[in-house]
């Protein structure tokens, strides 16, 4: 069969034949049907996240969603037929092993979630990174309920399910987002209000900023905005050092809480609340034979929102 691989730095995805994946001890073999295409992918390929890769060439795609095709000695949680996803994780596909850019791939079961009848492929796909990361720097780090002032710095494709999420739990969210073309997308979700600046809302003084941005001005500027008390999620990477207000972050007793992916219950919960309607992700579809250019246009910023491609 097929499959996407990473094999050096600085070069394109490659598509080369593989053998199809047998299901080990304690693994199954998932039939991907939906598989999303990340910006961590572009850091595999460009050389920022590559150390992370254990051999080369190696398949990537550790956003998949499926059916159960084969089951292995010792893995009884679920049968073929079933509907699965498999949560973002370092030590998961398309990480640490061969991942969902091709049409079959053996994973430890461990690593597997069910998947509601209701949910489509392409937002199960994307519930397994966006989702979960989304959902656990807004409800588990963030601390964010039913009434929560909520201001979300960065509208993309996880700040789009953060805000979301947020709503969905009755929190009162604004949004932060200098590209003005997603602001009426951001009101039709029903957001209290958005702005291009953190400061247009100096009158709100938030519970919780949670920065899906992350370039140091906006995490600085996340500390000002917040109450006494209150709490600054950062999620986005944008820079790898910036410059806090220390008199700001200890006067006003400020939490400054760093947050990455998260677990399997975070992604259990945000693809259940997608499976109610309450959470989508705005996706652009591809095919698998796209995979490679989908690479591309990710890098080159040309996707808003999340990129997913649907296998036949």
């Amino acid at each position: 069969m097929k499959a996407w691989q990473f094999t050096e730095v600085g070069k394109p995805l490659v598509r080369n034949e593989i053998p199809e994946p047998e299901a080990g001890a304690g693994e199954i073999v998932i039939e991907v049907k939906a598989a999303g295409l990340c910006h961590s992918d572009v850091g595999f390929l460009d050389g920022t996240l590559t150390s992370l890769l254990p051999f080369r060439p190696i398949t990537l795609g550790h956003e998949i969603a499926g059916v159960v095709a084969a089951t292995g000695v010792g893995a009884s949680r679920f049968a073929v037929g079933d509907r699965v996803a498999v949560p973002a994780a370092i030590e998961g596909p398309g990480t640490s092993s061969n991942g969902g850019f091709q049409p079959r791939v053996a994973v430890r079961e461990d690593l597997v979630i069910p998947l509601p009848d209701g949910i489509a492929w392409d937002q199960a796909a994307a519930a397994t990174d966006a989702g979960l990361t989304s959902y656990h720097a807004m409800i588990v780090q963030g601390g964010v309920t039913a009434g929560t002032k909520v201001g979300v710095i960065g509208f993309g494709g996880l700040g789009s399910l953060g805000a979301q999420v947020a709503l969905a739990v009755g929190a009162e969210v604004y949004v932060i987002e200098k590209n003005e073309k997603v602001h009426a997308f951001a009101r039709e979700l029903g957001v209290t209000d958005v702005a291009t600046d953190i400061a247009a809302f100096a009158h709100v003084r938030f519970d919780v900023v949670v920065d899906f941005v992350g370039v140091g001005t906006t995490t600085n500027a996340a500390v000002e905005a917040v109450r006494r008390d209150g709490r600054v999620v950062l999620v986005g990477l944008g820079t790898g050092e910036g410059t806090i207000n220390l008199q700001t972050l200890t006067l006003n007793q400020v939490t400054l809480i760093g947050s990455q992916a998260g677990t399997p219950e975070d992604c259990q919960a945000v693809v259940q609340l997608i499976a109610d309607a309450k959470v989508a992700s705005r996706i652009t579809h591809i095919g698998f034979d796209e995979i490679g250019d989908g690479i591309g246009r990710l890098e080159r910023g040309e996707v808003i929102g999340r990129l997913v491609a649907l296998y036949d």
